[in-house]
């Protein structure tokens, strides 16, 4: 009944001009469906083939991420990084099938009964709705929102950072004020429907950063000196682990980037096939950075810190800049619809009304990404709180109740793979993914990435002007300086701004400190 039942319901998304059941109707003018600039915009803007879903699966999966796992290398040491890459990969491929295959379940039931989706997106919040009740619907529409919300704050924070080490004049602080008005643009994208060029692009550009660190790590060699004491802190450790838990924990827009394919059912595999890929940047680049530079990361959460600035280390902060206004828009394209449905708007087709009613989302991502800059940490506690709930424990518990009946089974869409055993094969892996993640990803990992985050807000206060940034030259103490003029506003050095600024305390991490931090090699 399976395979019939998929094909049955969802036949009628063949071809990228049927506009049938279950298609999303994008908001732009008819006619001239046969003019080149009709072909164009299908070849650059309508994309709905399996090649599009993974594209935007990986493009969404190696973000600037990439950046900080040579971070978590230092944190876990070479063995521990590339063993919990391998093992978070595998788990992250899973439970995304886990949500397919619920979003097919949900949406043949609905098609059955005669409902149409004809101008609206299905949602994972709704998908829990329509199979578990509202209680599972609300605790989903929690943690997704929470989780996109603070995923599309770290693209922000990401993009201040990066372009720092290009253009230094500017603070991070301004670089995220500025970003934060170009990332806005992203309400004018109507859907996943509309990232074709945007995922190949994103994906080439970070396909280009991964092998320039690991070619440029391995050209440069190791710096004097170079030690890989890691691990050294349990609290270190597991801050690690949950900063590679959030890396392969991408999938919270999967029923998004399903409900934007002409044929969903192809997507079962899909996510798989992007985290191999992913694997291939991902462990290569953070292995020759953690060989050539060592424990230096421990202080430098993001790896451009430590490459020589050549005109090849800013062409991958640019190409990153432009990928993280991409993300950024995976991020918060769910949010946007969200929003639409809450206000009544999600099924306007004016563009104009749709972009202006998505702004006030922005807001709230910017605010955040002003108070907590701390790019690296902030990765860490996001997985941990929110990443392991939303797109490992949610999903698994959610397939193990709404299969939980034999009438359930007997009649499901889409029952297990042979290989794992079908359906008491697929019960005892959840029963793994739900108590692994909960007490390593959430609980451990909880512990030490708060503790981490709350060390960097003790050490560079909240609202910080520049996160990690070299400390400005200090005055020889044989330096002779002029007079001051006699004003009542300068009375004294300290008044002018002579006197250096208190160093705040190191805490028990000795690697954080911003005073220590070193602009380069």
């Amino acid at each position: 009944m399976g395979s019939a039942a998929v094909d049955g319901s969802l036949a009628n998304e063949k071809a990228p001009e049927t506009v049938g059941v279950g298609r999303y109707v994008e908001m732009e003018q008819d006619g001239g469906a046969n003019t080149t600039k009709s072909r164009l915009s299908g070849l650059l803007w309508h994309g709905g083939s399996a090649y599009d879903a993974w594209f935007s699966c990986a493009s969404n999966q190696v973000a600037q991420v990439l950046l900080t796992l040579p971070y978590s290398f230092s944190q876990l040491g070479m063995l521990s990084g590339i063993l919990f890459q391998l093992f978070y990969g595998l788990m992250g491929s899973w439970t995304a099938y886990l949500i397919s295959i619920l979003y097919v379940e949900y949406r043949t039931r609905k098609e059955r009964e005669k409902v149409e989706f004809r101008n609206h997106v299905i949602q994972w919040f709704e998908v829990l709705d329509g199979l578990l009740g509202r209680h599972w619907r609300n605790v989903g529409l929690a943690f997704n929102c929470t989780f996109l919300l603070f995923g599309s704050v770290i693209q922000l924070i990401a993009c201040a950072s990066n372009i720092y080490y290009i253009n230094d004049k500017l603070d991070k602080r301004t670089w995220t004020y500025i970003f934060g008005a170009c990332c806005a643009t992203t309400v004018f994208i109507p859907s996943f429907h509309n990232y074709r060029i945007w995922s190949f692009l994103g994906l080439v550009m970070t396909t280009y950063t991964a092998w320039y660190l690991a070619v440029a790590s391995l050209i440069h060699g190791q710096v004097d000196g170079v030690k890989h004491s890691g691990p050294t802190k349990m609290v270190l450790y597991f801050t690690g682990t949950t900063n590679i838990l959030y890396t392969f924990g991408g999938h919270a827009v999967t029923v998004e980037i399903m409900h934007a394919m002409w044929r969903p059912q192809k997507f079962k595999a899909i996510y798989l096939m992007a985290t191999l890929y992913v694997l291939t940047l991902t462990l290569p680049s953070a292995a020759s950075v953690y060989w050539a530079f060592g424990d230096a990361l421990l202080t430098h959460s993001n790896a451009l810190a430590l490459m020589p600035r050549t005109a090849w280390r800013d062409a991958a902060v640019v190409l990153m800049l432009i990928h993280q206004f991409i993300t950024f828009g995976f991020a918060c394209t769910p949010l946007y619809f969200v929003w639409e449905k809450l206000i009544g708007l999600h099924d306007c087709r004016s563009l104009c009304k749709r972009a202006a009613a998505r702004l006030p989302v922005v807001v709230p991502i910017w605010f955040l990404a002003i108070i907590f800059p701390f790019f690296g940490p902030i990765n860490s506690a996001v997985g941990s709180l929110l990443v392991s709930f939303t797109v490992y424990i949610i999903p698994a518990l959610a397939h193990m109740i709404t299969f939980r009946s034999a009438h359930a089974r007997e009649n499901a869409v889409e029952p297990p793979p042979r290989f794992v055993g079908r359906w008491t094969g697929a019960f005892v892996v959840n029963v793994f993914v739900v108590a692994w993640v909960l007490v390593v990803g959430f609980g451990f990992g909880g512990w030490a990435s708060m503790t981490n985050f709350v060390h960097q807000i003790d050490t560079f206060g909240l609202f910080t002007k520049c996160y990690q940034c070299p400390a400005p030259p200090l005055a020889s103490p044989n330096a002779t300086w002029p007079p001051f003029p006699a004003t009542p506003f300068n009375a004294t050095a300290a008044g002018a701004g002579l006197a250096p600024a208190p160093t705040p305390s190191p805490g028990h991490f000795s690697g954080h400190h911003h005073r220590h931090h070193s602009h380069g090699l």
